[in-house]
């Protein structure tokens, strides 16, 4: 059985400039707002609102340095999201393999259905 889906963890994740911040914490350590919005085309208000998500789901920690808050990735929480991902793709990976075996069971039974005449015109 799988674990439930965080809709929050996958809405955080599914945005491709959160998932662009992740990778540069992640290749580069803690990061300001500032800092992280000089490395992508976004502005560093965007930059923030992105960081706020990630914050909310519990992939980011932030340390507050004077009046700057720096950015890094939790990464005992970012192995805890990857495991749910994982879960959930094997478990759609089941799903498919499911369908695919209905799938080529149903057009089976139909060539054994087709007489010898219909079996000819289809090859």
């Amino acid at each position: 059985m799988t674990q439930p889906v965080d809709d929050d963890l996958w809405s955080a994740v599914g945005d491709p400039m959160r998932r662009r911040l992740l990778d540069l914490l992640l290749a580069e350590g803690p990061g300001t707002a500032t800092s992280l919005s000089e490395r992508v085309p976004v502005t560093r208000q965007a930059v923030s609102k992105h960081l706020g998500v990630l914050d909310r789901v519990g992939l980011l920690r932030v340390e507050a340095a004077g009046r700057e808050r720096r950015y890094r990735v939790d990464e005992a929480q970012l192995g805890r999201a990857v495991a749910q991902l994982n879960a959930v793709g094997a478990a759609w990976d089941g799903r498919l393999q499911r369908i695919k075996r209905i799938a080529e069971a149903v057009q089976r039974e139909r060539g054994r259905q087709a007489g010898p005449d219909e079996r000819r015109t289809k090859e």
